[in-house]
């Protein structure tokens, strides 16, 4: 099903206020606990899509068995872009929309994997820890690009990681998904270990460099941006 996105009352509409969310959110993002067993329950792909001529962003939901990586189920959302482009505050551009999806699904979604950063982020808040603090989740950051932050190659083998690092510290993860295959770089959410967090990554892409709740859940809101076009 498709939901229409309403922006929730107060949304930021400036810089200055969004960084002043950023910074009151941050401090309630939980890094002690160790998050979901890979493999287990449910694993949720959001992705959103946007079509900048009309200004509309699509959000899609896609949940898996993470057993099996069968489509359990899935949502959309479609509504206006309620903020401009700024790096370091594109959550603004995408949650409510993704939260749209997300209260849409007809099951619970378990841990949910985010095409984007978590703490790997200039304030440390991306979007996988923005959409984790308001929606109680664990969640995931798995980003095609290590932002502004530096790592060694890893090792060639499928599984080999190296540290993303901010200076001295360590911000998530380049992971070798496939074997040969450019890394992906994976980094904490909310309620979730870098080392879980990998090991979930590891877990769902076992074909290709993207992980399927990523793959699935960026081919729906593509799919569903072509069909709300006029």
């Amino acid at each position: 099903m498709t939901t229409t996105v309403r922006i929730p009352a107060g949304w930021p509409a400036t810089e200055d206020q969004a960084r002043a969310v950023q910074d009151e959110l941050r401090g309630r993002v939980v890094l002690d606990e160790p998050g979901p067993p890979p493999g287990t329950g449910r694993v949720t792909g959001v992705d959103v899509a946007y079509d900048d001529e009309r200004d509309v962003v699509v959000a899609a939901a896609v949940v898996l068995d993470a057993s099996t990586l069968d489509v359990v189920a899935e949502s959309t959302a479609v509504g206006q872009v309620p903020f401009p482009y700024v790096p370091g505050l594109l959550a603004f551009r995408e949650i409510p929309a993704v939260l749209a999806a997300l209260e849409a699904l007809p099951c619970a979604p378990g841990l949910v994997v985010c095409d984007g950063y978590g703490l790997a982020h200039p304030r440390r808040f991306g979007l996988a820890s923005h959409l984790g603090v308001l929606t109680g989740l664990p969640t995931v950051g798995v980003a095609k690009n290590p932002f502004t932050f530096t790592y060694e190659e890893p090792g060639a083998p499928r599984g080999s990681a190296s540290p993303l690092l901010a200076g001295e510290e360590e911000v998530g993860r380049a992971l070798r998904t496939q074997t040969g295959v450019k890394p992906v770089f994976v980094s904490v959410g909310h309620r979730v270990t870098l080392d879980t967090a990998c090991a979930h990554i590891l877990h769902l892409a076992q074909r290709f460099r993207q992980p399927e709740t990523t793959r699935l859940a960026d081919a729906l809101c593509r799919r569903e941006l072509k069909a709300t076009a006029p």
